[in-house]
């Protein structure tokens, strides 16, 4: 599942998690990143130090590892953490889905936590060429979910993602225990306040807030790439 941040993307990895035949990984190329950027986020050092920054070590494993209970493996991946140095290879032996989230939102909350953003940081440019770079891949577009929509209708519409894919939908999916997983990135006591203290999708409510001034033209470029991936999102 390929997603910007600030999106629903850690609740969704719960949400499959929760499923009895699924595992998760979370944000597996996080460390590599922050290794080959200058990227200032919270607990760089640390993540560095306990994350693999072997980029293709992360690749072998995404298509390799298993677990014998378990039927599926859903990986949970930013889009702006697929710089240069990463490889595609990979990506031939995996289903890839696009979460996308409406740009006003995703600024909105963004800067609630970082007041420096950036085209980049949203992930949107990155989003948009790997879905070209799929859709290429497999000659058809890829599934595409809008958070929006899982938010108002998460039965329906993780079942009609589930019969996009191939997998059967469970009702394991619509909720799940509170706390941190083992599965978390070591980043979730900075970033994942919400969903450790949630036990289900949250109610989608409008953000009334305008985007602000020094954020528009930023808005306008992500506009733009939100529609055209809106084109294929499943409904």
């Amino acid at each position: 599942m390929w997603s910007g941040p600030r999106n629903i993307s850690t609740a969704l990895m719960r949400s499959w998690e929760s499923r009895s035949d699924t595992f998760v990984i979370d944000e597996p190329f996080y460390a590599h990143y922050l290794s080959f950027t200058n990227v200032d986020h919270p607990g760089r050092d640390e993540i560095i130090q306990n994350g693999e920054t072997d980029q293709s070590v992360v690749s072998k494993g995404l298509i390799s590892d298993i677990d014998d209970s378990c039927s599926i493996y859903f990986q949970k991946h930013m889009t702006h953490h697929m710089i240069p140095s990463v490889g595609r290879e990979w990506m031939k032996d995996v289903v890839n889905c696009f979460l996308i989230r409406d740009p006003k939102d995703m600024i909105l909350s963004y800067t609630k936590v970082n007041s420096n953003l950036s085209m980049h940081l949203l992930g949107l440019e990155e989003q948009y060429e790997l879905f070209k770079y799929v859709t290429k891949l497999n000659g058809r577009a890829p599934p595409v979910v809008d958070s929006k929509d899982i938010l108002l209708d998460p039965r329906e519409t993780l079942r009609l993602l589930c019969e996009k894919i191939g997998v059967v939908f469970s009702e394991e999916m619509l909720s799940w225990s509170k706390g941190v997983r083992d599965t978390d990135g070591i980043w979730a006591k900075y970033w994942y306040d919400n969903v450790i203290n949630s036990t289900g999708f949250n109610i989608y409510r409008q953000k009334d807030d305008d985007v602000p001034s020094k954020y528009l033209g930023l808005y306008d470029e992500c506009i733009k790439i939100y529609d055209e991936l809106a084109k294929y999102k499943i409904t």
